[in-house]
């Protein structure tokens, strides 16, 4: 358990967010030993390593070791698109509701909006929304999809949804972009790899400190083309790190040791949500709990006052809406963790 600010001394059950995670032991033990260099001169070998074996993982050519998923998005729609062009996004995805604006800003590009189910559409849904070649419409370029969708429940992508789909965007010339920041999750969730859910994406953005546990950074993974270009771009916009294999060793030892043990937070969700079914007043949105994250809403209640109940009984939550609130379980939550959790709930929601 993670400790956070409050007038508690002992530790806190944090739900709020699978980004709260601090290193393990073993993981502190590998940033401390990690071999490093300059990052900018392509000279540190911890993120070389990194580099590589996320690539392979994927089956890609290049990965770009970068410090936030936003950032491996948004490199990923500048390097798909020109200005003045028009992306195609699920209307709760990340891209277009939690990276400030930065399609447009970064990239000049416009967001159409796609209203899937529980984040997830199909091709249907990219040709009917593909402008027409006509001087009066912005070109569509990309189509982005999100995996696991974290607005839609921690949901993940049916293989065959996704690669009808890309096959659709392909034939038109779009590209298609994965925005794979709980890719770990779906791939342990749905039993189908990583490699296969990429196979069918122009570009993945994966992100290491969020249910692998590690304390910075995501990867950018594509072909070696894009990935040069997107080099020059991460130092356009700051992104460039130097003695950064202290990160990449955390990253790494996650990738390698972490993965698998996304189970375990997968079967604490759904204990969680089978215990929050049972309290009077709660709605449980985005059923069934596919990976680790649950949400709910308790009408005529107020969301904002429930965190503030929970927090005094030992419990942080991330209130989404007036009557809405997402649980987010990870590497230092226990199963021990999710009974003190629904026990405090109980006392906060009877």
């Amino acid at each position: 358990m993670s400790t956070a600010p409050c007038d508690r001394v002992t530790p806190m059950i944090d739900l709020r967010s699978d980004t709260v995670t601090t290193p393990t032991p073993a993981m502190r033990k590998a940033m401390a030993e990690a071999e490093v260099g300059d990052d900018v001169f392509g000279e540190d070998p911890t993120v070389n390593q990194l580099e590589r074996e996320t690539a392979q993982l994927l089956g890609k050519d290049a990965a770009l070791f970068v410090p936030s998923g936003t950032m491996g998005n948004e490199l990923a729609v500048r390097l798909h698109t020109t200005s003045g062009d028009e992306i195609l996004v699920e209307a709760g995805s990340h891209i277009f509701n939690h990276e400030s604006g930065g399609a447009a800003a970064l990239s000049g590009v416009t967001c159409r909006l796609i209203h899937g189910r529980r984040g997830i559409f199909e091709a249907s849904d990219v040709l009917a929304q593909i402008r027409k070649a006509d001087v009066h419409n912005p070109p569509t370029t990309l189509v982005c999809v999100e995996n696991s969708h974290n607005e839609g429940g921690g949901a993940v992508w049916p293989l065959g949804t996704l690669a009808e789909l890309a096959a659709a965007a392909h034939e038109r010339g779009l590209a298609v972009h994965m925005d794979g920041a709980r890719l770990w999750n779906a791939a342990v969730a749905s039993g189908v790899s990583e490699r296969k859910f990429a196979e069918h994406c122009d570009s993945i953005s994966v992100c290491f400190s969020k249910g692998l546990g590690a304390p910075v950074g995501s990867a950018l993974v594509g072909n070696a083309a894009m990935i040069s270009r997107a080099r020059r771009f991460r130092k356009m916009w700051g992104g460039g790190m130097r003695q950064a294999g202290i990160l990449a060793a955390g990253a790494l030892y996650a990738l390698r040791h972490h993965r698998q043990r996304l189970a375990e937070d997968h079967a604490n969700a759904r204990k969680l949500a089978d215990g929050l079914s049972a309290i009077r007043g709660v709605e449980l949105v985005g059923t069934p709990v596919q990976t680790n994250i649950v949400r709910f809403k308790v009408s005529g209640k107020s969301a904002d006052a429930i965190g503030d109940r929970m927090k005094q009984l030992g419990v942080l939550l991330f209130s989404t809406g007036p009557e809405s609130i997402r649980l987010v379980t990870h590497l230092q939550v226990s199963s021990a963790d999710v009974d003190a959790a629904l026990a405090a709930f109980g006392k906060a929601l009877g």
